[in-house]
């Protein structure tokens, strides 16, 4: 006798097959000198405020339900200027992606202005670790940001959050601060909008307190970005 499958049980199976394949990939092999910064990040979870891991999870539920459906789960990551906060959430979102082995997530970051990254973020970056060479330009360079030596570089420049190198629908939109998060109160494209909301280390520029204020900022995000690809690992 033919055994008949129900067409439903068959979109089950295939959606936990895919959620399987992503939950058991083998970590990318981070760069050496990340190391440490990825240690210290995975190890303060507990540093990370309830109200904070509410918003975290509810940017891992999307990734899980896209990556369980087969599809590729975007993130865009969203400041005013695209110059600090929002790159170090792009550029630890895919890196904490990376360490956990789940495929099929991208990570993005746009302004809603152009200025230009901040060269103070990619300090704080080349400390943790990161690996960056830049192409030359008066106001807006393009970094290359390596977090391993198989992976392509993340380009990190100002842009506007609807750039066509960024998703255009369907994406998830988080929000890295007030000011953007006040100002763009509806996202185009979007299809869930998140506040994750960073002070900005702006306030330190020129100051004694310039250096540890944005690597803070930056292991901040680290932490958080670790945590929210923890629970999609999950």
């Amino acid at each position: 006798m033919k055994l008949t499958i129900p067409f439903n049980t068959l979109l089950i199976g295939a959606a936990l097959t895919a959620m399987i394949t992503a939950s058991q990939a083998a970590p990318a092999a981070l760069l050496e000198t990340l190391k440490p910064a990825v240690e210290q990040a995975t190890s303060e979870f507990d540093r990370i405020p309830e109200e904070r891991r509410k918003a975290l999870k509810e940017i891992s539920e999307f990734v899980q339900a896209k990556v369980a459906a087969g599809r590729t789960a975007q993130v865009t990551f969203i400041c005013t200027h695209n110059s600090r906060r929002s790159h170090f959430s792009q550029i630890w979102a895919q890196t904490a992606a990376a360490h956990y082995g789940i495929v099929g997530f991208e990570a993005f970051s746009g302004g809603i202005e152009v200025t230009a990254c901040n060269e103070r973020t990619i300090a704080a970056l080349k400390r943790a670790g990161f690996a960056i060479t830049s192409t030359p330009a008066e106001k807006n360079p393009v970094y290359l940001v390596k977090y391993s030596a198989k992976a392509e570089p993340i380009r990190a420049y100002s842009k506007l959050y609807d750039t066509f190198e960024n998703p255009q629908s369907g994406f998830l939109a988080v929000m890295t601060c007030s000011h953007a998060d006040g100002n763009c109160p509806l996202v185009k494209g979007a299809a869930v909008r998140v506040p994750v909301l960073y002070l900005d280390p702006k306030a330190f520029d020129g100051m004694p307190e310039e250096t540890a204020t944005y690597d803070e900022r930056s292991r901040q995000i680290a932490r958080e970005m670790f945590y929210m690809m923890s629970l999609v690992k999950r």
